[in-house]
């Protein structure tokens, strides 16, 4: 099927360009050119964007978004509520919360998505029939969003630093590394769905363990907490970057880290010599209090930073995008660590999700197209370039969506994605 449009404003290559004529084929842009004639194409107004990526997500944290805020707490306390929520699901009601959390991902402007997934078996630890049974929910779930998603398995084998999993987390745990392997090497890529490997974190993963496993590793937690930290320094004698590095070579290119929030200057350079990819989850590191990462240094060290929204906490790229430069400006009280652009780059990180054939509108690649609304009161004034996605807008001002060159959001649809959220969350719940 082929398709046309006249977009109004779009980012094109490293700039916004007026009156950009598209012609998409079999899902990718087949013709991109700026300052064209209509040619009859039906035209998009506003400012158009290429899809964005959510590149850590946890679907099933989005049933505790309102219900984690009273009293005071840390990490630890909020850990305790979303244990909670992990025990209340099977492979049914998982389904339906992920289509649901999904589609809210859709109408605001992500097309790809990373699902940090360890939520693999039973209450008590024992395998579903089909033991892949909770995350082909997720990629079904996925593909009926509109979605497209990296499954990144997950292994998950301690409770922390050599301690067996207790309570829920007996669900998260395949027993060993090879275990755990053989189960994931039963998941089947397919158009809109590759298929990852992670480690939960070095707290979860024993060292030998780490050691045990050589092929690539594609996402991490890191240093989200200093607990991590210091519990690390005293079981090996060194910090959780470097004993990934010690461990098996787990960092590099095709590896990304999440939050790397609490590291010394050693670990920056290592995660920068080696080319590691980060990603950094503003809205879920302020909402769990766990503190603001050198995003900015780990950059400049060589690092690709992307962006998640985590634990759904909120669920806004352009929120996430200026956190990215918010949080640096409180760090460190001084203005524009990154440009506009680069935000734009950090919030497309498709590649990492074995995507590299999207986040650009350019011939070849994949025909993703989020068209914002300049007019709406948060955009009104701001220019209608670069800065209104990465300083005014929010997901309330995505008009359309396309992915791989079909409409999956049109605005309206949020009324019925609201009334799905909450029949899905309150199933969990009940």
């Amino acid at each position: 099927m082929n398709t046309s449009y006249l977009l109004e404003r779009a980012w094109v290559g490293d700039r916004v360009e007026d009156d950009v004529l598209v012609e998409i084929s079999h899902g990718r842009f087949t013709r991109v050119d700026v300052r064209a004639a209509a040619e009859g194409a039906p035209r998009l107004s506003g400012l158009t964007i290429p899809g964005l990526a959510n590149c850590h997500s946890h679907a099933f944290h989005r049933a505790l978004r309102g219900r984690t805020q009273r009293g005071r707490g840390t990490f630890w306390t909020w850990r305790e509520q979303m244990y909670d929520a992990a025990g209340r699901l099977d492979p049914d009601s998982y389904f339906l919360l992920a289509r649901a959390t999904y589609r809210e991902m859709v109408a605001a402007g992500y097309t790809s998505v990373g699902e940090f997934h360890y939520l693999h078996h039973q209450p008590d630890g024992t395998p579903y029939d089909d033991p892949n049974a909770m995350g082909h929910a997720l990629m079904a779930a996925a593909r009926e969003a509109g979605l497209r998603i990296c499954l990144l398995d997950t292994c998950y084998l301690s409770s922390g630093f050599g301690r067996p999993v207790e309570g829920v987390q007996r669900r998260f745990s395949d027993g060993s590394v090879d275990s755990w392997s053989d189960r994931m090497v039963q998941l089947r890529p397919a158009d809109g769905v590759s298929v990852g490997g992670a480690f939960h974190s070095v707290r979860a993963v024993p060292r030998e363990e780490l050691r045990s496993y050589t092929a690539a590793l594609l996402h991490i937690h890191l240093s989200e907490q200093p607990a991590e930290n210091e519990e690390c320094l005293a079981t090996y004698g060194v910090t959780p970057a470097r004993l990934l590095h010690e461990a098996g070579n787990h960092l590099g290119p095709s590896v990304t880290v999440v939050h790397a929030t609490h590291l010394t200057d050693d670990d920056i350079e290592l995660l920068g010599t080696t080319g590691t990819n980060v990603c950094i989850t503003p809205t879920t590191e302020r909402d769990l209090a766990d503190g603001i990462g050198p995003a900015a240094r780990l950059a400049a060290a060589g690092c690709r930073i992307t962006l998640g929204s985590d634990s759904h906490a909120v669920i806004d790229p352009f929120e996430e995008m200026r956190g990215l430069e918010l949080d640096e400006r409180l760090a460190t009280q001084e203005r524009g660590h990154w440009t506009s652009a680069q935000l734009l780059g950090a919030a497309t990180g498709h590649g990492t999700l074995g995507f590299g054939d999207a986040g650009a509108i350019a011939v070849g690649q994949r025909a993703d197209l989020v068209t914002l609304d300049t007019t709406s009161p948060r955009t009104a004034g701001s220019g209608a370039d670069e800065q209104t996605a990465a300083y005014a807008a929010t997901a309330a001002d995505v008009v359309q969506v396309v992915a791989d060159g079909r409409v999956v959001f049109t605005r309206g649809d949020e009324v019925a994605i609201g009334r799905e959220l909450e029949r899905a969350i309150s199933a969990v719940w009940r």
